[in-house]
């Protein structure tokens, strides 16, 4: 008898997410505090120019997710792009790969929670900070431990607050753009021009905002995650892509759009200050106090569904690497339900870390984990256009049909997006309060090669360690 068809290629994970659930569960990892929070830098760097810089990086979304889906509809596995790495580039591309998305995830983890946190604060400012991200840790450690198909309805409604939200914000925008509301007059487009042009700081200013910009895209590629648990991944995971990225395009362009004609690009950066978003900042400008309170509780909502969305990732990356024993054996096993309960708590230590720097560093906790973590996020996209070009090259070697979805114009497109990411990674080096980049960044890419040269020689002699993770059985994985 074969194996049930609720088993993701008898890993242990179960295939219950539908095509609804992926496209949400994308949008709910990719609008969060990059969008909601992050763009206050952005703005204070290019100011009304942070429009470019949200079309030319969603393009680069685009791209990668297009690359991501063309791979995944062939290779539908658990731990997607990690495992495809680690077949088309190499062992120590898998392993690199992998452990680099999960630490990215595991930090990015703990800067939602921290966001959090810091919206709280907009109701209750005396409110210690760590006791605020204490909590949220263990709500979304909670929503985590129970099954996927609860999982994926659960961040399907968290998901649907942050659009629902972003739409009518978008509408707010335009009424005061056009029209104006009692006690204040239509603002036009007039804040695009008036405080030092619509690129006050230049290119320069523009080329600086590309890194925080792109990081809010950065949660996209969850779509090509979610395939060895998507109920018909060859037909969801593609259409998901396309529909989540033309969604996160439409609404970060019409959103940022707003947020600098209604508001000074002055006032809203402030600075870069991260004490309250900038769109919370737009509807106290428009005189609606009731409505600010109600948006910041929205970006707090997508500060947890970002954060809740990241642990998952977390915890399938782990049990990818279990499967491949580049992880404990005991972190890739699974629960009754499919959910790899011990891989979700080492995941959790990003939790435990932002409630520790929340305690030390107050606020600033956030820049410290956006910058550690944007150099690891960086680096997993240059990783996945390389696999994508390996792929794409040895089907044409080995007389392979095509995938059924594809990337328009690659290879050219995708060696284009990468020397786009490249510079964009170098930026970081001349960015202040980014430091942490390249001084943490460096150390741990040069910790993970000695880690694969040591795990990669112990596991020498082991034939099932040499496949892509389907050959574990359900019984042997779960618990």
């Amino acid at each position: 008898m074969t194996s049930t068809p609720d088993l993701a290629r008898d890993t242990g994970l179960h295939r219950r997410l539908t095509r609804r659930q992926l496209t949400m569960i994308g949008i709910g990892g990719a609008i969060g505090t990059g969008l909601f929070l992050g763009s206050t830098l952005a703005i204070s760097k290019a100011g009304p120019a942070v429009i470019l810089a949200y079309v030319a990086c969603g393009l680069v979304a685009l791209v990668i997710a297009y690359a991501l889906a063309e791979m995944t509809v062939v290779h539908p596995t658990a731990g997607a792009f990690g495992a495809i790495a680690h077949k088309y580039l190499g062992r120590w591309a898998g392993f690199v790969l992998r452990w680099t998305y999960w630490s990215m995830q595991v930090i990015a983890i703990g800067g939602e929670v921290i966001a959090a946190g810091i919206y709280v604060h907009y109701w209750w400012p005396k409110l210690p900070l760590a006791l605020m991200v204490g909590v949220f840790a263990v709500v979304v450690l909670a929503i985590n431990s129970a099954a996927v198909k609860i999982f994926g309805e659960l961040e399907y409604w968290f998901a649907m607050i942050k659009v629902t939200a972003i739409s009518v914000f978008i509408v707010l925008g335009v009424i005061i753009i056009f029209f104006g509301l009692p006690h204040h007059p239509s603002t036009n487009f007039s804040n695009l021009t008036n405080h030092g042009g619509f690129m006050p700081n230049g290119l320069s200013g523009v080329a600086t905002a590309m890194v925080f910009v792109l990081f809010s895209y950065i949660g996209t590629e969850v779509v090509s995650v979610t395939a060895a648990e998507s109920e018909n991944p060859e037909r969801d995971v593609p259409r998901a892509a396309r529909s989540m990225i033309l969604r996160l395009g439409l609404f970060y362009i019409l959103a940022i759009l707003v947020v600098v004609a209604v508001v000074p690009w002055t006032v809203t950066a402030q600075g870069g200050a991260l004490d309250a978003s900038p769109f919370v900042k737009v509807f106290s400008a428009a005189g609606i106090p009731a409505a600010a309170g109600l948006m910041n509780f929205v970006v707090l909502t997508a500060a947890l569904s970002s954060a809740n969305t990241n642990l998952y990732l977390t915890t399938r990356m782990m049990h990818s690497l279990a499967l491949h024993r580049y992880a404990p054996r005991w972190t890739g096993r699974v629960t009754a339900a499919g959910v790899p309960r011990n891989a979700l708590v080492v995941s959790a230590v990003g939790l435990l870390i932002a409630v520790i720097l929340s305690w030390s560093s107050n606020s600033q906790a956030y820049l410290i984990l956006f910058g550690i973590s944007v150099f690891a996020a960086i680096v997993v996209w240059l990783l996945i256009l390389a696999t994508h070009i390996a792929f794409r090259a040895r089907r044409k070697r080995d007389g392979l049909p095509p995938s059924p979805v594809q990337l328009w114009g690659a290879p050219v497109t995708t060696a284009v997006t990468a020397v786009f990411l490249v510079g964009v990674l170098v930026s970081t080096f001349y960015i202040d309060g980014l430091d942490p980049a390249w001084k943490f960044g460096i150390p741990f890419f040069a910790f993970l090669l000695i880690a694969f040269v040591i795990t990669n020689s112990r596991r020498k002699g082991d034939p099932s360690a040499d496949a892509t993770g389907e050959e574990e059985s359900s019984a042997a994985l779960v618990s």
